[in-house]
């Protein structure tokens, strides 16, 4: 759970993290600055942010300090439409006053030009006079340049962090929500479906759909429009793509194993050159348990791509073993002695029915080779195979057959193994 958990704070970082990249901080204000001093607020404007209008203004104003006289005051005049007005310096436009300005402001244009007019007046006058003395305009233009990065600090500060508070916040929110809804979905589950492989597709596609939906919450927290970061995702596909290549194609495959089902939960599979019994199949990878108690991860790409034999797909499975006869003995009796012996097991299946093969003809014995059916799962598997031997060893010594000599099977070993 806390491993998902991880996976999502993750996602929502790099949502979150795209979106600023593809559009920048989306903040509603900016200050214009002359000499580190605070002179007006101005907000976006058409396509222009705050900040980039912000800080062609202050380019203007400090033109405009070095040049002005000292009987030059900013004037309001009428704009290029009716609902605007230019603030200006002469012939020179400092800042143009919308109806947007006004209504953020929450005055009329005129209002807030002349307000705009008079601050501008103030800060020109002060920046003037300190071009008097080249040391003092030295000494304003430095303490300028650290007031102006403190206090733009302090603001996007003052800003950011409650809204990074907020999308934290709402991210545990929504990280509680998905594990209270998963969590109740396994209790529900397990009395409605008898099948873990759709129980487990059922709960992640739930808990990451909360995920999601608590990230384009959160999204919005930070002050971005949850089209934005579609947007901002669009735009970064690309990178993201190359980056996160073997994630998403772990990702897809988990969906398509989830969806296809070409094994289930607790089958026992053979992946390369793991053998085990499948755990839990996630988005990412799937877990297998060997038979020695492992757990071993195995990338879901690297598991739908490769040849995966499924030794529990049908309910049973056909095994067989080898018994040495020595040349001579009466085969008509060995196959009912074999035969016998595999009946008088009780997991051994009655159909299909069990069956002797002369699997091989040794220099100093043959070999016979008794093929039954049983439960598929190894352990059955196994238990049964050796059960059937035992009642082989003590249906030969019944009909008075031998075994063959140790020392006859040791010979003929190290012979095959010479040539």
């Amino acid at each position: 759970m806390l491993r998902e958990g991880a996976a999502g704070w993750a996602i929502g970082i790099v949502l979150v993290v795209s979106a600023s990249v593809a559009h920048g901080q989306s903040a509603g204000e900016a200050s214009v600055r002359l000499n580190g001093v605070p002179v007006i607020q101005v907000t976006a404007s058409g396509d222009e942010s705050a900040t980039a209008r912000a800080a062609r203004i202050e380019r203007r104003l400090e033109r405009l300090a070095d040049r002005i006289d000292e009987t030059a005051r900013p004037a309001v005049v009428r704009g290029p439409t009716d609902d605007t007005r230019v603030v200006q310096l002469g012939d020179a436009p400092i800042v143009t006053v919308t109806q947007a300005d006004a209504e953020d402001h929450l005055l009329a244009v005129d209002a807030l030009a002349a307000e705009w007019a008079s601050a501008l007046g103030v800060a020109l006058d002060q920046a003037r006079a300190s071009r008097l003395s080249p040391w003092r305009r030295f000494a304003i233009e430095v303490r300028g340049s650290v007031m102006t990065a403190v206090t733009r600090l302090a603001e996007s500060a003052t800003r950011i962090i409650p809204r990074v508070l907020a999308a934290v916040t709402v991210l545990g929110v929504f990280w509680a929500v998905a594990a209270g809804i998963r969590a109740l979905l396994r209790v529900l589950f397990r009395r409605v479906i008898s099948d873990l492989t759709v129980e487990n597709l059922l709960k992640q596609v739930v808990y990451y759909l909360v995920w999601a939906i608590g990230i384009l919450v959160a999204a919005d927290a930070l002050g971005f429009a949850p089209e934005t970061v579609v947007t901002g995702l669009g735009l970064t596909s690309l990178a993201l793509g190359f980056a996160l290549k073997d994630i998403i194609s772990n990702f897809v495959s988990g969906i398509l194993i989830l969806g296809l089902r070409p094994f289930h939960i607790g089958d026992e599979i053979v992946v390369g050159e793991t053998e085990g019994s499948v755990q839990r199949i996630r988005l990412r990878a799937t877990e297998i348990k060997t038979y020695d108690g492992r757990l071993v991860l195995v990338p879901n790409a690297e598991l739908f791509t490769s040849r995966v034999t499924n030794n529990t797909a049908s309910p049973v499975r056909r095994t067989s073993v080898e018994v040495p006869v020595a040349y001579g003995t009466d085969l008509a009796r060995a196959e009912r002695a074999l035969l016998s012996a595999a009946e008088g097991v009780a997991e051994v299946l009655a159909a299909p029915e069990p069956s002797v093969r002369v699997r091989l003809l040794g220099t100093a014995d043959m070999v016979l080779e008794l093929r039954f059916w049983t439960d598929s799962r190894r352990a059955d598997l196994l238990a049964t195979t050796s059960a059937v031997r035992r009642r082989v060893v003590e249906a030969f010594s019944d009909a008075g057959l031998p075994l063959p000599e140790p020392d006859l099977r040791r010979v003929e070993l190290q012979s095959d193994t010479s040539a």
